[in-house]
C-alpha cells in the first residue's frame, strides 16, 4: 500500500514539474512575440524627436525629413496584406524570421549612409522602405500567429493584450530612446535596429513553436473566394472593426503631433523633458491595454461595450482639450484620451482574431493592420494642415472621428449573433 501510494506521488510531482514547465515555455513564448511589436515600434516612432537634427545634419527640408518616417509606413500599408496571404500559406514564423533580418538589414543601410556618406538622405530612404518590408511582415503577423498558437479565447484575449501593451510600450519608450540614443550620435537609432531585430529573432527560434497545419495550402482562386465568404457572412463587424482601428491610430498620432508641436512653440519643451511629457498619455494607453486584455477573458458582449465606452471617452477627451491651453490641463486630458484607445485597442484584436477561422486569420488580421497604419501615416499631416487652416475645428473634427467609431462598435457589432465564416 505504501508503495502504490508512494508512485502515485511520484506521478503527481512529475505531473506538476511538466504543468511548471508549461507555463515556463508560455512565458517565454509570449515574451518573444511580444518583443515583435515593441521593436517594430521603437524602429518608427524612435526617429520623431532626431527628426530636427537629421534637417541640419542632412541639410534637407522638414518634409524631406517627415519622408524618413512616411516612407517606412506606406511600404508597410502596401505590403501587409501579401504577409497576411503568405502566412496563412507557407506558415506564421516562415515569414516573420526572414522579415525581421530584412528590417534589421534596412536600419544598417540608414546607419551606414548616414555615418559614411555626405549625400545619405536617399540611401536613408531605401534603407527606411526596407524597414518597412519587414515590418509589414513582422507585427500584423503576431496576432494570427497568437490564435493559432492558443486555442482557450481566454489565454488569447489575454495574449493579445501583452502583445497590444507592448506595441504601446514601444510608443511610450520611443520618444526617451531616440532622444537618448541620438544625444551620442545622431545616427545611432538607426544602428539600435539591427540589434533589436537579431535580439527578436533569436527569442523566436528558440522560444517559439508555431503548430504545424496539416492542411495542404488552399489554391489561389478557391482562397479569394473563401475570404468573399468570410466578408459575407462577418462583413458588418470586420469594416467596423477595420474602420475603428483606422480611426484610433488616426486620432492618436495627430493629437501626439498637436501636444508635440505645442511643448515645442508654446512651452519651449525639447529632448528628453519633451519625450517624457509625450510618454504620459502613452503610458495611461500602455497600462490600459494591459488591464483590458486581462479583464476580457472571452465575453465578446464585454468587448463590445468597451470599445464604445472607450471611443466616447476619447471623443470628449479631444472636444473638451479645445477649452484651454494650460499645460497641466492638456496633459490630463491626454491622459484620459489614452485610457479610452489603450481600452478599445485589445478588444478590436481579440475579436478580430478568434472570430474568424484560421485559415483565412493572416489575411484578415494583416487587413486590419493596413488600416492601422493608414490612421499612423495620415495623423500628423492633416493634423498640421488642422492647426494652420481650422483653429479650434480641429477638435471637432477630431471628437466627430471618436463618436463615429463609437456609433460604428454600437451599430456593427452583435456578438450574439456573429457566426466564424466557413
Amino acid at each position: 500500500m505504501d508503495h502504490v501510494e508512494e508512485l502515485l506521488s511520484m506521478d503527481l510531482k512529475q505531473s506538476i514539474k511538466k504543468k511548471d514547465r508549461g507555463a515556463q515555455k508560455h512565458k517565454w513564448a509570449v515574451l518573444s512575440m511580444s518583443s515583435i511589436p515593441l521593436i517594430m515600434t521603437l524602429g518608427n516612432s524612435m526617429f520623431i524627436p532626431v527628426l530636427p537634427t537629421m534637417e541640419k545634419k542632412l541639410a534637407i527640408s522638414p518634409f524631406q525629413s517627415s519622408m524618413i518616417i512616411t516612407v517606412y509606413s506606406i511600404v508597410a500599408i502596401i505590403l501587409i496584406p501579401l504577409a497576411g496571404y503568405l502566412s496563412d500559406h507557407i506558415g506564421r514564423k516562415k515569414v516573420i524570421l526572414p522579415s525581421l533580418l530584412i528590417a534589421g538589414i534596412g536600419g544598417f543601410i540608414s546607419g551606414w549612409a548616414a555615418w559614411k556618406m555626405t549625400d545619405a538622405y536617399w540611401l536613408i530612404l531605401i534603407g527606411r522602405a526596407l524597414q518597412g518590408v519587414g515590418a509589414a511582415g513582422a507585427f500584423p503577423i503576431v496576432m494570427p500567429l497568437v490564435g493559432d498558437m492558443f486555442k482557450n479565447e481566454k489565454d488569447v484575449s489575454s495574449t493579445l493584450g501583452i502583445i497590444e501593451t507592448s506595441n504601446t510600450f514601444g510608443k511610450v519608450l520611443s520618444p526617451i530612446l531616440g532622444a537618448l540614443l541620438a544625444g551620442v550620435t545622431w545616427y545611432l537609432p538607426f544602428f539600435s535596429i539591427p540589434v533589436f531585430c537579431v535580439f527578436s529573432t533569436l527569442l523566436m527560434i528558440f522560444f517559439v513553436k508555431a503548430p504545424k497545419s496539416k492542411e495542404k495550402p488552399i489554391p489561389f482562386k478557391q482562397f479569394f473566394q473563401n475570404i468573399r465568404k468570410t466578408f459575407t457572412h462577418n462583413g458588418k463587424w470586420l469594416n467596423a472593426i477595420f474602420l475603428i482601428g483606422a480611426i484610433l491610430m488616426f486620432v492618436l498620432f495627430g493629437v501626439l503631433f498637436y501636444l508635440s508641436e505645442m511643448l515645442e512653440t508654446t512651452y519651449e519643451i525639447t529632448g528628453v523633458k519633451k519625450g517624457l511629457i509625450l510618454a504620459i498619455p502613452l503610458g495611461a494607453l500602455c497600462l490600459t491595454s494591459f488591464i483590458t486584455g486581462k479583464i476580457i477573458k472571452e465575453n465578446k458582449v464585454l468587448m463590445k461595450w468597451i470599445i464604445f465606452a472607450g471611443s466616447t471617452l476619447l471623443g470628449i477627451s479631444v472636444i473638451v482639450l479645445s477649452f484651454s491651453h494650460l499645460l497641466m490641463f492638456m496633459i490630463s486630458l491626454f491622459f484620459f484620451c489614452g485610457i479610452g484607445i489603450g481600452a478599445v485597442l485589445p478588444c478590436l484584436d481579440a475579436l478580430i482574431t478568434v472570430g474568424i477561422e484560421k485559415e483565412h486569420r493572416g489575411t484578415i488580421t494583416s487587413i486590419y493592420n493596413s488600416m492601422r497604419f493608414i490612421g499612423v501615416a495620415a495623423g500628423p499631416p492633416v493634423l498640421a494642415i488642422l492647426m494652420d487652416k481650422t483653429g479650434h475645428l480641429l477638435f471637432y473634427i477630431l471628437c466627430g472621428c471618436s463618436l463615429l467609431a463609437a456609433f460604428a462598435s454600437f451599430i456593427a457589432i452583435k456578438p450574439d449573433k456573429e457566426e466564424p465564416a466557413h
